[in-house]
């Protein structure tokens, strides 16, 4: 399920990582944040409270007096949400005093739902005067020797308090979020610098792959070092290869000469019918043994080193040559615009062409096309090679004998039955495809896929 990009891969891991580890750094901070700000919150409601507690008196008469200032200034703004109160808790205390900023009465619930701790103190959430969240600390205290006492109450800001935790949360958002934008563009550009001799790995191995360079050159760092000398070291030992197999098949093909020169002499000094017939099966011999030469030879280097042949010269030449050698045939060619490059040797195509072109001008009536096209699709480095005539054909039953070696669908006809099995055997050792069709001319369509170099 995961794209095939390396880069993509790593890029994406550390974006999640790098994610995943902002989002719990901005949880721990907030949380901590929190924590840290509600302790400071109920510590100073806890310092107003006992500075209220020490500012309120009680006269003989049993009433409240004292006039408290606990330092802020929000105690006398109305609605401010920071209020003080202090009320009777006992028989014999009456009065009720309040901070200006309390401006309408706050009930508070019954001791029944919040009771007092053993400190006879208590705290609890209430709603406030204009709808805002308060936090607020009570406590019961005996003023006198008579044990008259007074339920003292501090109540702060608690949805201000959420406020300023807020506002450091978005704040904190967005310093992480830059800073996260900021880590992943370098982690991105980092990871691109550090794959980046794995691309120059790509380009070398396609020059490798063209055929306009013999190894990969240049300098690897540490880690793809060892796999640049395994693939040069690779690249020698196919050479070694191809060499050695062109040798033996060089040399095989010097053992036969002569045996087969001199089975061939044999026959036609011997004259008569068996001669004819010594001279034609050595003739077959030698056109097999080059046959199966050749496929040797294809085979060896195919898929090992990399050859590259201009496909609109040679075609031009061998059209050139044929026209010459059959005036009598019309040969119209069609090329492409762009130059096409066969991945293959030369002698290879010359052979193919050089079938295909002999097969139709020795069957057609008096025309021959022969068109070359790069194919246009999912696979954009193959092109088609199709030569059209106006003789007979092949019917469709019979295109596959065709194929066959030595078969021969029309025995009036001089040849051996060798080229269009050379050309199948050709084309498949390349891993292209070959076609017999109906030609448009009313003759045979053959038709050639291989695969070219971009």
């Amino acid at each position: 399920m995961w794209p095939r990009s390396l880069t993509f891969r790593v890029i994406a891991f550390s974006t999640v990582w790098a994610i995943l580890t902002l989002v719990v750094i901005f949880t721990l901070i907030t949380t901590l944040y929190r924590q840290a700000s509600e302790r400071g919150f109920d510590s100073l409601l806890s310092a107003h409270l006992f500075n209220l507690i020490g500012s309120i008196g009680i006269s003989d008469t049993g009433a409240l007096t004292g006039a408290p200032d606990l330092g802020d200034l929000r105690f006398s703004e109305p609605k401010s949400g920071w209020y003080w109160s202090v009320e009777p808790a006992s028989e014999g205390v009456h009065g009720d005093l309040h901070s200006s900023s309390m401006t309408s009465k706050i009930p508070s619930p019954s001791v029944a739902e919040v009771p007092f701790n053993a400190s006879f103190q208590r705290s609890y959430s209430a709603e406030g005067i204009d709808g805002e969240q308060l936090e607020v600390f009570e406590s019961e205290f005996v003023l006198d020797a008579k044990n008259r006492a007074a339920r003292f109450r501090v109540m702060g800001n608690q949805s201000e308090l959420e406020q300023e935790i807020a506002t450091f949360q978005r704040r904190l958002l967005t310093y992480l979020s830059l800073f996260g934008v900021g880590m992943i563009a370098i982690n991105a550009i980092a990871i691109l610098l550090g794959l980046q001799p794995l691309r120059r790995v790509r380009n070398a191995l396609a020059m490798v792959r063209e055929g306009t360079a013999q190894r990969l050159d240049g300098r690897f760092p540490a880690e793809i070092e060892p796999l640049a000398n395994e693939t040069n070291a690779l690249i020698e030992n196919n050479k070694r290869i191809v060499e050695r197999s062109r040798t033996q098949v060089g040399n095989l093909a010097h053992s036969l000469k002569t045996p087969l020169a001199v089975l061939l002499n044999e026959g036609r000094a011997l004259g008569g019918a068996k001669g004819q017939l010594i001279a034609e099966q050595a003739a077959s011999m030698q056109k097999q043994v080059d046959h199966y030469l050749q496929r040797a030879r294809v085979a060896a280097q195919r898929d090992s080193v990399v050859y590259r042949t201009p496909v609109t010269p040679l075609v031009q030449r061998m059209v050139r040559v044929l026209q010459k050698l059959n005036p009598q045939t019309s040969l119209s060619l069609s090329l492409p615009a762009t130059e096409i490059v066969f991945a293959g040797e030369r002698e290879d195509l010359e052979e193919l062409l050089g079938n295909l072109l002999e097969n139709a001008m020795k069957w057609a009536k008096s025309a021959v096309s022969v068109t070359v096209a790069p194919l246009a699709g999912k696979d954009d480095n193959l092109f088609e090679i199709s030569i059209d005539d106006d003789g007979p054909g092949i019917p469709e039953d019979k295109a596959r004998d065709a194929l066959k070696r030595g078969r021969r669908l029309d025995e009036t006809k001089p040849g051996t039955g060798l080229g269009l099995a050379i050309v199948a055997d050709l084309v498949n050792e390349y891993g292209g495809v070959l076609a017999l069709e109906r030609s448009g001319l009313g003759g045979l369509k053959a038709v050639v896929r291989l695969r070219s170099l971009q």
